[in-house]
């Protein structure tokens, strides 16, 4: 059984698009792209230098599949330490089209119960490099084991969200966190279940209290 990691560079307000460069997703008219190159930090670096580090294969969507084989085969020897691991790395692109994958040791998988079968064999993590649709899905179908999460002091307001609308209810519990010298957060979660409810309120409320429940029913508040 393999561990499915998803990783990704968000922003405060949770946008992840195209944190590399200004021509790397500029769908729905998203501006900011590159905004992660002047907030990149040394120990952001290291983070990613361990999640792989070792032994792993990708696990990708077909857009960022098609941004990663545009780059990583053709990037210099300045960054060999991601572009060698990537290139030997399996590819498992997750994607309804017949597009080829040029990229070498690609391989289709067409949905979720294809990325079930893959988990249930024997092999390296799988892990996620920043996609909006497969960490809500895998979240979901409950094959998502752990979540790192890089976040930057900056605030986007448009763009796409790793975990936005469409994304399941879900508990989570923080195993290991830093603050780097620049202010961004690094934390690794891990799902625990659904969502449990409480409440701070007094056992019998106020007559306020009751009157704005009241309206809240009515639709009046």
């Amino acid at each position: 059984m393999r561990t499915i990691i998803g990783a990704a560079f968000v922003s405060l307000d949770g946008v992840m698009q195209a944190p590399g460069a200004p021509t790397e997703d500029p769908t729905g008219g998203f501006s900011y792209g590159g905004w992660l190159a002047p907030i990149f930090d040394e120990a952001v670096g290291k983070r990613i230098d361990r999640l792989f580090g070792g032994d792993f294969d990708l696990l990708l969507g077909r857009r960022t599949y098609d941004i990663f084989a545009a780059y990583w085969p053709f990037a210099s020897d300045d960054e060999k330490a991601i572009r060698d691991p990537f290139d030997r790395a399996t590819k498992y692109v997750v994607t309804t089209g017949d597009q080829p994958l040029s990229w070498r040791n690609s391989e289709r998988l067409a949905d979720v119960e294809a990325i079930a079968a893959v988990k249930r064999t024997a092999g390296p993590d799988l892990v996620i490099q920043g996609s909006s649709t497969l960490c809500p899905q895998l979240l979901a179908a409950g094959l998502l084991d752990q979540l790192v999460l890089m976040t930057f002091p900056v605030l986007i307001g448009i763009g796409k969200r790793l975990l936005g609308e469409g994304t399941p209810a879900s508990s989570l519990r923080m195993v290991e966190h830093e603050v780097t010298p620049a202010g961004s957060i690094i934390a690794t979660y891990e799902p625990t279940g659904r969502v449990e409810t409480g409440s701070f309120s007094p056992p019998e409320p106020s007559a306020p209290e009751v009157e704005r429940q009241r309206r809240v029913a009515e639709g009046s508040w």
